[in-house]
């Protein structure tokens, strides 16, 4: 497994333990914290996954708008977890990281959903990050 793909899947693990709790600087801190004493992962990956955690922390309301707008006929607060913290993660990388290329933010948020998702978790993903992708230009 590469390094940004275990810090994609170790950032996901942490968003999610967030979700639902008030998404301020302290408490991204704690959880990063928490979650590596916990957890050692790998050492590659894991600046990767605290600056994807820090930047989805920072710019929720903005991705879960662009999630809104892109998801037909699905509130965010409707969606499962899971698919909404990899759609959140998704997101943030196909706008705030150029240099990783849209096959592999798309390839690699649908693996994310097939392994933590539900059964259609994948199709749903893919769909949305790629109406995102192309309303962002990518």
């Amino acid at each position: 497994m590469g390094a940004r793909t275990s810090g994609r899947e170790a950032a996901l693990q942490m968003l999610y333990s967030l979700d639902g709790v008030e998404y301020d600087a302290a408490e991204v801190d704690r959880t990063i914290l928490r979650y590596w004493r916990e957890v050692p992962g790998d050492v590659e990956g894991r600046e990767y996954a605290d600056e994807l955690v820090r930047g989805v922390a920072a710019a929720l309301h903005k991705l879960d708008e662009r999630i809104r707008s892109a998801s037909r006929h699905w509130r965010i607060e409707r969606m499962a977890r899971v698919d909404r913290n990899i759609l959140r993660l998704g997101v943030h990388e196909l706008a705030e990281c150029p240099d990783v290329p849209r096959p592999v933010v798309i390839d690699e948020a649908v693996e994310l959903a097939k392994r933590y998702g539900a059964e259609g978790s994948s199709v749903f993903v893919n769909g949305v990050l790629d109406r995102i992708a192309d309303d962002l230009g990518r």
